[in-house]
């Protein structure tokens, strides 16, 4: 897949002598900032889909996640005494609990759902908003989207925002007040990769605030690539808790989140078409003997 030739964000500069270039020193000296809290981690992972909670805490450990996602809807976090809480395998002493909206359908769904989840997490504000369009292709339903957005906002969460992959929305959606916002790669659940790389961009471009990718990363190498785009993080459930091993892949999707962003901080080389350039010195070689 190819990615904007000559238009990635440019990373932010690191000063002479900087400690980017150490094993390990770029989660430390490079956190993401979301909502005033600095983490390490830059994937975010999601905790459905998996066959119990003990493959759930193996996957986000090996993951490295800080942020984890909880479904308020389908998953218990309290709200259905007498049944195992999530909370019980990754406690919030531990994680961020972001609880977010999926299966809503409409904005004041989505407001109830996270005014509950604040209530069940003690005043909790971080949350994700999504607010979806249709079953079949969990597309968001960005007007509802809009309207949710400001009714939170104002009553003083914290709102990250799953969103289609337009710029103006986006920037909408900055100025309402999000804290993030959260194009889609592609499709939730479809594996697809980032299929508008493009608009990603210019998103990247005009928006101030966090932009993390969100539905659609398959495999490490859809995660590289939005971390080496510009992306500020990249969220994912499904192309972990799916693969045939999950906890294998939630390693793998660490390493390529950080080797896309050490990518990014590095600063690729210029893209030639039609231009060979010798990749060692050519000074001083030996000339081929004339018959």
């Amino acid at each position: 897949m190819n990615v904007p030739p000559g238009s990635l964000r440019p990373p932010p500069p690191q000063g002479e002598g900087s400690s980017l270039g150490r094993p390990g020193a770029v989660a430390s000296s490079d956190p993401l900032t979301l909502a005033g809290k600095t983490y390490r981690s830059r994937l975010l992972v999601g905790t459905g889909k998996y066959k119990d909670f003990a493959e759930t805490r193996a996957a986000i450990d090996a993951s490295g996640a800080e942020i984890i996602t909880v479904a308020i809807r389908r998953t218990n976090i309290g709200q259905n005494a007498g049944e195992p809480s999530i909370l019980e395998a990754l406690p919030p002493s531990r994680f961020t609990i972001l609880p977010n909206t999926a299966g809503c359908y409409t904005a004041d769904d989505a407001v109830r759902t996270l005014r509950l989840a604040r209530e069940l997490l003690d005043g909790h504000a971080l949350v994700k908003l999504e607010v979806l369009g249709d079953a079949e292709s969990l597309y968001p339903n960005m007007p509802e989207t809009l309207a949710a957005a400001k009714t939170l906002v104002a009553e003083g969460f914290q709102v990250m925002v799953y969103c289609n992959d337009d710029p103006i929305a986006a920037k909408q959606l900055e100025e309402i007040g999000c804290v993030a916002v959260m194009p889609l790669a592609s499709l939730i659940g479809s594996g697809m990769g980032i299929l508008n790389p493009w608009n990603i961009q210019i998103i990247l471009d005009r928006v101030k605030v966090p932009v993390l990718v969100d539905a659609g990363i398959g495999t490490a190498s859809d995660a590289a690539i939005a971390m080496e785009l510009g992306c500020d993080g990249v969220l994912m459930n499904t192309a972990i808790a799916k693969a045939h091993d999950p906890v294998m892949m939630a390693g793998a999707m660490k390493k390529a989140v950080e080797a896309g962003r050490e990518a990014f901080l590095a600063g690729r080389m210029a893209k030639k078409i039609y231009q060979a350039q010798a990749s060692s010195p050519t000074d001083g070689i030996i000339a081929p003997r004339k018959s």
